[in-house]
């Protein structure tokens, strides 16, 4: 069984506990697997860093360049950055 949990054009898949990743984040067109532990920091932060939560968030889970790029192409989309914000922490909070 998979659950997902959608931002404008990004998603985050939920997976069963049969999978080594148990998290996949899709951007646009491509995914890239977020471990269990990036998923759990990722909560941990996310009320902690405010503003900055963002870039946290791309550090963690953005590690290619385009990856980078299209993540904030995505969330571009979405116009307002605290909206962005408070929409992805959200997103990640409900997983």
């Amino acid at each position: 069984m998979y659950e997902e949990v959608v931002v404008e054009g990004i998603r985050f898949e939920r997976r069963g506990e049969g999978g080594y990743y148990k998290v996949i984040l899709h951007v646009g067109s491509c995914f890239a697997p977020v471990s269990d532990d990036i998923v759990e920091e990722l909560k941990s932060k996310s009320a902690l860093l405010g503003d900055r939560f963002l870039d946290f968030f791309l550090d963690k889970v953005g590690y290619s360049s385009y990856l980078r790029d299209q993540i904030k192409h995505e969330l571009a989309k979405i116009g307002d950055p605290p909206k962005q914000i408070s929409t992805l922490r959200q997103s990640i909070l409900d997983l």
